[in-house]
Protein backbone atom coordinates (compact mmCIF):
# COMPACT_ATOMS: atom_id res chain seq x y z
CA UNK A 1 0.00 0.00 0.00
CA UNK A 2 1.31 3.17 -1.10
CA UNK A 3 0.30 6.34 1.48
CA UNK A 4 -2.34 7.72 -1.15
CA UNK A 5 -4.21 4.58 -0.50
CA UNK A 6 -4.21 4.89 3.03
CA UNK A 7 -4.69 8.40 3.45
CA UNK A 8 -7.73 6.48 1.92
CA UNK A 9 -8.23 4.26 3.80
CA UNK A 10 -8.09 6.46 6.53
CA UNK A 11 -10.17 9.06 5.30
CA UNK A 12 -12.68 6.91 4.32
CA UNK A 13 -12.96 5.50 8.22
CA UNK A 14 -13.49 8.84 9.54
CA UNK A 15 -16.04 9.55 7.33
CA UNK A 16 -18.03 6.47 7.77
CA UNK A 17 -17.63 6.41 11.18
CA UNK A 18 -19.42 9.97 10.75
CA UNK A 19 -21.72 8.74 9.00
CA UNK A 20 -22.53 5.41 10.87
CA UNK A 21 -22.95 8.20 14.18
CA UNK A 22 -24.85 10.18 12.48
CA UNK A 23 -27.19 7.51 11.24
CA UNK A 24 -27.19 6.05 14.88
CA UNK A 25 -28.48 9.82 15.74
CA UNK A 26 -31.37 10.21 13.46
CA UNK A 27 -32.56 6.54 14.76
CA UNK A 28 -33.05 7.95 18.08
CA UNK A 29 -34.53 11.25 16.83
CA UNK A 30 -36.76 8.41 15.02
CA UNK A 31 -37.66 6.35 18.05
CA UNK A 32 -37.87 9.93 20.18
CA UNK A 33 -40.71 11.12 17.61
CA UNK A 34 -42.75 7.57 17.96
CA UNK A 35 -42.17 7.44 21.74
CA UNK A 36 -43.85 11.47 21.49
CA UNK A 37 -46.66 10.21 18.73
CA UNK A 38 -47.11 7.13 20.68
CA UNK A 39 -47.53 9.53 23.82
CA UNK A 40 -49.48 11.64 21.81
CA UNK A 41 -52.25 9.38 20.49
CA UNK A 42 -52.50 7.39 23.53
CA UNK A 43 -53.48 11.53 25.21
CA UNK A 44 -55.90 11.63 22.38
CA UNK A 45 -57.32 8.48 23.00
CA UNK A 46 -57.96 8.97 26.39
CA UNK A 47 -59.55 12.24 25.88
CA UNK A 48 -61.76 10.78 23.19
CA UNK A 49 -62.80 8.31 25.94
CA UNK A 50 -63.47 10.41 28.27
CA UNK A 51 -65.12 12.99 26.22
CA UNK A 52 -67.40 9.73 25.25
CA UNK A 53 -68.21 8.92 28.70
CA UNK A 54 -69.05 12.40 29.38
CA UNK A 55 -71.49 12.47 26.77
CA UNK A 56 -73.11 9.22 27.69
CA UNK A 57 -72.99 10.24 31.43
CA UNK A 58 -74.53 13.65 30.13
CA UNK A 59 -77.19 12.35 28.50
CA UNK A 60 -78.33 9.34 30.63
CA UNK A 61 -78.75 12.67 32.99
CA UNK A 62 -80.87 14.28 30.98
CA UNK A 63 -83.11 10.82 30.38
CA UNK A 64 -83.56 10.51 33.78
CA UNK A 65 -84.25 14.38 34.68
CA UNK A 66 -87.03 14.04 31.67
CA UNK A 67 -88.49 11.25 33.63
CA UNK A 68 -88.24 12.28 37.16
CA UNK A 69 -90.21 15.52 35.91
CA UNK A 70 -93.21 13.32 34.28
CA UNK A 71 -93.10 11.09 37.40
CA UNK A 72 -93.39 14.36 39.59
CA UNK A 73 -96.42 15.87 37.54
CA UNK A 74 -97.80 13.03 37.64
CA UNK A 75 -97.97 12.32 41.17
CA UNK A 76 -98.77 16.22 41.87
CA UNK A 77 -101.85 15.71 40.21
CA UNK A 78 -102.88 12.54 41.42
CA UNK A 79 -102.39 14.28 45.26
CA UNK A 80 -104.80 17.02 43.92
CA UNK A 81 -106.88 14.40 42.64
CA UNK A 82 -106.93 12.27 45.85
CA UNK A 83 -107.45 15.53 47.79
CA UNK A 84 -110.79 16.67 45.80
CA UNK A 85 -112.12 12.88 46.04
CA UNK A 86 -113.93 13.00 49.30
CA UNK A 87 -115.69 16.69 48.30
CA UNK A 88 -116.56 14.49 45.07
CA UNK A 89 -118.13 11.89 46.91
CA UNK A 90 -120.30 14.80 49.04
CA UNK A 91 -121.41 16.19 45.84
CA UNK A 92 -122.59 13.05 45.03
CA UNK A 93 -124.50 12.30 48.34
CA UNK A 94 -126.18 15.61 47.67
CA UNK A 95 -127.38 15.03 44.12
CA UNK A 96 -128.55 12.12 45.71
CA UNK A 97 -130.45 13.87 48.34
CA UNK A 98 -131.57 16.33 46.23
CA UNK A 99 -133.47 13.37 44.66
CA UNK A 100 -136.04 12.64 47.34
CA UNK A 101 -135.93 16.21 49.53
CA UNK A 102 -138.98 17.43 50.28
CA UNK A 103 -137.20 20.55 52.15
CA UNK A 104 -135.53 22.55 49.83
CA UNK A 105 -133.78 24.70 52.79
CA UNK A 106 -132.11 21.49 53.63
CA UNK A 107 -130.77 20.97 50.65
CA UNK A 108 -129.34 24.54 49.99
CA UNK A 109 -127.15 23.81 53.64
CA UNK A 110 -125.97 21.01 52.46
CA UNK A 111 -124.81 22.36 49.44
CA UNK A 112 -123.55 25.32 50.69
CA UNK A 113 -121.54 23.17 53.42
CA UNK A 114 -120.08 20.73 50.29
CA UNK A 115 -118.85 23.93 48.50
CA UNK A 116 -117.34 25.10 51.70
CA UNK A 117 -115.47 21.88 51.57
CA UNK A 118 -114.68 22.26 48.01
CA UNK A 119 -113.34 25.78 48.52
CA UNK A 120 -111.35 25.34 51.82
CA UNK A 121 -109.87 21.65 49.71
CA UNK A 122 -108.86 24.13 47.32
CA UNK A 123 -107.21 27.07 49.53
CA UNK A 124 -105.03 24.03 51.07
CA UNK A 125 -103.66 23.45 47.72
CA UNK A 126 -103.04 27.10 47.63
CA UNK A 127 -105.46 28.28 45.13
CA UNK A 128 -106.27 32.37 46.10
CA UNK A 129 -109.26 33.99 44.45
CA UNK A 130 -108.48 37.47 43.06
CA UNK A 131 -110.67 40.08 44.34
CA UNK A 132 -110.91 42.69 41.63
CA UNK A 133 -114.02 44.20 41.88
CA UNK A 134 -114.37 47.89 42.93
CA UNK A 135 -110.41 48.42 42.15
CA UNK A 136 -108.20 49.62 39.38
CA UNK A 137 -108.10 47.84 35.91
CA UNK A 138 -105.31 45.74 35.17
CA UNK A 139 -104.79 44.03 32.28
CA UNK A 140 -101.59 41.34 33.61
CA UNK A 141 -104.47 40.23 36.14
CA UNK A 142 -107.99 40.63 34.19
CA UNK A 143 -109.10 40.53 30.45
CA UNK A 144 -111.78 43.25 29.69
CA UNK A 145 -114.40 41.56 28.27
CA UNK A 146 -116.48 44.89 27.89
CA UNK A 147 -116.64 48.48 28.87
CA UNK A 148 -120.01 50.07 29.86
CA UNK A 149 -120.18 53.54 30.87
CA UNK A 150 -119.61 53.76 34.25
CA UNK A 151 -122.59 54.47 36.88
CA UNK A 152 -120.42 57.17 38.84
CA UNK A 153 -117.23 58.73 38.37
CA UNK A 154 -115.13 56.84 41.29
CA UNK A 155 -115.71 53.78 38.80
CA UNK A 156 -114.01 55.39 35.87
CA UNK A 157 -111.40 52.65 34.54
CA UNK A 158 -112.04 50.34 37.44
CA UNK A 159 -114.00 47.02 37.14
CA UNK A 160 -117.50 46.98 37.44
CA UNK A 161 -119.00 43.62 37.34
CA UNK A 162 -116.39 40.18 37.23
CA UNK A 163 -118.03 37.71 34.58
CA UNK A 164 -115.41 34.85 35.29
CA UNK A 165 -113.44 35.23 38.49
CA UNK A 166 -109.90 34.89 38.42
CA UNK A 167 -107.16 33.07 40.99
CA UNK A 168 -103.46 32.32 41.56
CA UNK A 169 -101.85 29.56 42.60
CA UNK A 170 -99.17 30.39 45.07
CA UNK A 171 -98.37 33.70 43.47
CA UNK A 172 -98.88 33.19 40.21
CA UNK A 173 -101.82 34.07 38.12
CA UNK A 174 -103.48 31.10 36.24
CA UNK A 175 -106.54 32.65 35.20
CA UNK A 176 -106.93 35.94 34.54
CA UNK A 177 -110.60 37.24 35.57
CA UNK A 178 -112.53 38.40 32.97
CA UNK A 179 -114.34 41.29 33.89
CA UNK A 180 -116.27 44.95 32.90
CA UNK A 181 -115.09 48.41 33.05
CA UNK A 182 -116.55 51.51 33.66
CA UNK A 183 -115.65 54.13 31.36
Amino acid sequence: MNEQDNYYDEGQDPVETNSSEQQEQPADNIAEELSTEEKLAAELAEAKDKYIRLSAEFDNYRKRTSKERVELIQSAGKDVISKLLPTLDDFDRALTAMETATDVESVKTGMDIVNNKFRQTLSQLGLKEMEVKGQEFDPELQEAITAIPAPTAELKNKVVDVIEKGYYLGDKVIRHAKVVIGQ
